[in-house]
């Protein structure tokens, strides 16, 4: 199994729910060179490959579209056209976002027609479609965080979305795997909580603001639900036990 994004915040919890897998540095497999990802694919040949890997800043991807576009897309592309001339029978595992969604009304289900409000968005919602031209492919939009300290000394409350931690999306990727789920999935909690409520979970003391102070595209109702998949909950305090591949 080939993991990207091994050094993000759903790599490392990843890692612990599949510690076997390969999760190359970007040394040895840089997704904006075709060249590395062919030649690693090549050696590695990988039956299943989890895509992880984004750059997910939803506010300097405005500024950096072309960064943006080369990380999400190309290199989607270079991972797929790879796996194609390498491994065609492999299992590929995308993971995209609520943001591909506007964000005027949420609940959104597999069934709903999306709409990014913000480059981000456009490039994951982009990336699925990649991803689509491996027959064996699962796309899994949801939205998540670390379970760790808010990192910021303010957070939004009125942005909502059906949060999970990394490492409940890392379980729920476990069991779909497992099972060899295909086509397009919502990996969506149980509850909806607004950013600031999410963030006071890990970090009490952090101060509400609303999304009127700043100026950004943002997906303001991320929530999620499935058509195929019963809703996740939340885990609160520490990492549960999760068991491994």
């Amino acid at each position: 199994m080939l993991i990207t994004g091994g050094s993000g915040k759903l790599g490392q919890a990843l890692r612990r729910v599949f510690p076997y897998a390969l999760y190359p540095p970007r040394q040895t497999l840089d997704l904006l060179q075709p060249a590395s990802v062919h030649a690693f694919v090549q050696q590695h040949r990988p039956s299943v490959v989890l895509h992880a890997a984004a750059y997910t800043s939803v506010g300097k991807a405005e500024q950096e579209q072309q960064q943006c576009w080369e990380t999400n897309v190309r290199g989607t592309e270079c991972l797929v056209e790879a796996v194609q001339a390498h491994s065609p029978q492999c299992y590929f595992v995308y993971v995209s976002t609520a943001c591909v969604f506007y964000g005027d009304r949420g609940q959104y289900t597999e069934n709903d027609v999306p709409h990014p409000k913000n480059f981000y968005g456009l490039t994951k919602l982009v990336g699925e479609y990649v991803a689509r031209r491996c027959p064996a492919h699962l796309i899994v939009r949801t939205n998540f965080v670390a379970r760790e300290p808010w990192l910021y000394p303010q957070a939004f409350t009125d942005r909502y979305g059906t949060y999970l931690y990394a490492d409940d999306v890392a379980q729920a990727l476990h069991g779909l795997m497992a099972d060899r789920v295909t086509g397009l999935v919502h990996i969506a909690g149980e509850q909806t909580l607004s950013m600031y409520e999410l963030a006071c979970l890990t970090t009490p003391a952090v101060l509400p603001v609303t999304t009127r102070e700043i100026a950004l595209p943002l997906t303001m109702d991320m929530t999620l639900q499935s058509v195929r998949l019963a809703p996740y909950r939340l885990t609160r305090g520490d990492p549960v036990d999760h068991p491994t591949a």
